[in-house]
């Protein structure tokens, strides 16, 4: 089956295997990723105890996040469309001493194989990359056991984000490569949680996440304005 056929988008993947070999560089292109991944898996343990739990992290790139919850106890699957950014992951896996397996494998076939094996499915920044996104939104579903737990980030569609993460973050302060976004696959909270509902998912929590300039540092908020995450159970 075709990258098209499985709801990527080949400039996309090329967009990240171009950032494979810097992927873990802390001040590479992929900062913003390390900057943000402390926040992320604060978010994902705060809904659930991760010691012993079946996750899959799908869109898992380099396997920042995936390599956390692994760490935090977890029994991760990373899955990725981006194999020169899965054999990076796989690498620094092994180099760390974090086990973690890898798998270059669409979430769609995935949730085909293997319906509800998951205690718990991330999915960070891929939505607003990929063609479909209420389908990709509808595989973690299927992946997800009943009662397991659906946690996803992206972008939203709003003024601000298009000034924060494609002005700001790509042309001012060159912290992205430009192009890394297009504003017009950003997704609003309303949108996101009809896709939810469609795919049998129930929205139980917003957040967002806040950045300020002057000190670096991103955060928790109420403000969902640019970043959020998302917390979804199964209905």
């Amino acid at each position: 089956m075709t990258a098209t056929a499985r709801n990527a988008d080949p400039a996309e993947l090329a967009k990240f295997t171009a950032l494979a070999q810097s992927w873990w560089d802390p001040n590479g292109p992929s900062k913003p990723l390390h900057e943000l991944n402390p926040l992320r898996l604060q978010y994902v343990e705060r809904i659930a105890t991760l010691a012993e739990r079946q996750v899959c992290d799908v869109g898992c790139g380099g396997g920042i996040l995936s390599e956390s919850m692994a760490r935090a106890g977890a029994q991760v699957l990373g899955i990725d469309l981006a194999q020169a950014v899965l054999d990076v992951a796989e690498l620094h896996a092994l180099e760390s001493g974090v086990t973690v397996s890898y798998r270059a494998v669409a979430a769609e076939d995935l949730a085909r194989e293997r319906p509800g094996a998951f205690d718990l499915v991330t999915c960070m920044e891929m939505l607003e990359h990929v063609p479909d996104p209420a389908a990709s939104l509808a595989a973690l579903a299927t992946l997800v056991k009943p009662g397991g737990d659906v946690v996803v980030s992206t972008l939203n569609r709003s003024a601000r984000a298009f000034a924060v993460a494609i002005v700001g973050a790509e042309y001012i302060a060159r912290v992205l490569p430009r192009g890394t976004h297009e504003y017009m696959r950003f997704i609003r909270p309303s949108e996101l949680a009809r896709w939810g509902r469609d795919a049998g998912l129930e929205l139980k929590d917003l957040t967002g996440i806040s950045y300020n300039p002057l000190t670096r540092a991103f955060r928790l908020s109420t403000d969902t304005r640019v970043n959020y995450l998302a917390h979804f159970t199964v209905t």
